[in-house]
């Protein structure tokens, strides 16, 4: 897959998820995006939407832009059960 699908992908997604929120209050929208951003997207998915919001123009939906330029939200999976190598702090051993 290039980059520009991949990124493109990254904006339908993005956009997808402000369209669930379209309904809330914008400060809880925009906030609801930044939390589901944070908790499912990996690093790398942040990063490439973040940087390509510049460039999305009109593609990327307000509310996903106005989520990217608030302060970042701190993922709310503890760091433990994102990364189940790191045994005896809170991550499942099992698998």
């Amino acid at each position: 897959m290039s980059a520009t699908s991949s990124t493109d992908k990254l904006v339908r997604m993005a956009n997808q998820i402000a369209t669930f929120f379209r309904s809330y209050p914008e400060e809880e929208a925009v906030a609801g995006i930044r939390k589901h951003i944070a908790a499912y997207w990996t690093p790398t998915m942040r990063a490439r939407l973040e940087a390509h919001a510049a460039q999305a123009g009109g593609r990327l939906d307000p509310l996903v832009v106005a989520a990217f330029e608030r302060a970042a939200a701190p993922s709310p999976v503890r760091p433990a059960t994102s990364d189940p190598h790191r045994l005896g702090e809170g991550a499942s051993d099992a698998g």
